[in-house]
């Protein structure tokens, strides 16, 4: 089965001001009326998920909600559902994300809910799993982020469209990557448990890695056997950071080597 188209995914976190808007506006520009090969998308903080929607509509650029609440209206103050952000213009969903599992206490219990959340609010979920450094110095790196993508996902999903990312939590905002070996052993243990959930259709479900992902070892981190994309941090907040990650993608998916001229034209 061919390779699933790579996505480039890049995660604002709470970074983003209105003045931040034209970092968007300039990487939808670079992309506009080329025949990119990869899936691109930016996930703002939710205040500027509208604008930014707004700014790439059209132009090769797709925007998601960094997260969603599993209820799609009530009485909760600060919730945004998949419906809302939907209605915004967003199409996919980070879901499961490190920093809102170790911040804010989210279990795999609660992020299956928000993965049922975004397939009723037509959003294409992201959804992550990592291990902490004291997990993965123990050995237990495999078991951990396997028993997290079985507990995170529905029974059923369906015909349901899904990703998955892989974040090593130590690396994160360390400046730290796993080697490429282990890289390639993480996401063919999740593509494993995919198998078991989905079947075949596991073979076409991306498995994103990110971690401390740039420009620097992009390239060789898109090289690896079983990797279908990076989910990008700091290096997505300027596009001047983020486009060389997204060429290094278009290279990886020119197998006839016509990525330099793709790039002229």
């Amino acid at each position: 089965m061919p390779r699933p188209r790579l996505l480039i995914a890049g995660n604002w976190k709470m970074h983003g001001l209105a003045a931040d808007l034209g970092e968007a506006e300039t990487l939808a520009a670079a992309l506009a009326g080329r025949r990119v090969r990869s899936r691109v998308a930016l996930f703002p903080p939710a205040t500027l998920l509208d604008r930014m929607a707004r700014a790439a509509q059209g132009r090769g650029l797709l925007v998601g909600a960094q997260d969603i609440y599993h209820e799609p209206s009530g009485a909760f103050t600060g919730a945004i559902s998949a419906e809302m952000a939907k209605d915004v213009g967003a199409s996919l969903v980070i879901l499961g994300h490190s920093e809102r599992r170790r911040d804010f206490g989210e279990t795999d219990a609660q992020v299956r809910l928000k993965v049922e959340a975004a397939f009723r609010g037509r959003l294409e979920p992201i959804v992550c799993v990592g291990e902490s450094a004291e997990v993965r110095d123990a050995g237990g790196t495999m078991a951990r982020i396997e028993s997290q993508l079985r507990a995170s996902l529905p029974e059923s999903l369906g015909e349901q469209r899904i990703n998955v990312a892989y974040e090593p939590v130590w690396a994160i905002g360390a400046g730290k990557t796993p080697s490429l070996e282990e890289i390639a052993e993480a996401h063919e243990g999740l593509r494993r448990v995919l198998a078991h959930v989905i079947g075949d259709q596991a073979q076409a479900t991306p498995i994103l890695y990110g971690g401390s992902v740039t420009a620097e070892n992009a390239s060789a981190v898109l090289a690896v056997s079983g990797v279908d994309g990076v989910l990008v941090g700091s290096a997505s907040l300027e596009a001047a950071d983020f486009l060389p990650i997204v060429w290094a993608a278009e290279a990886a998916s020119e197998p006839d080597g016509g990525f330099e001229s793709w790039l002229r034209g």
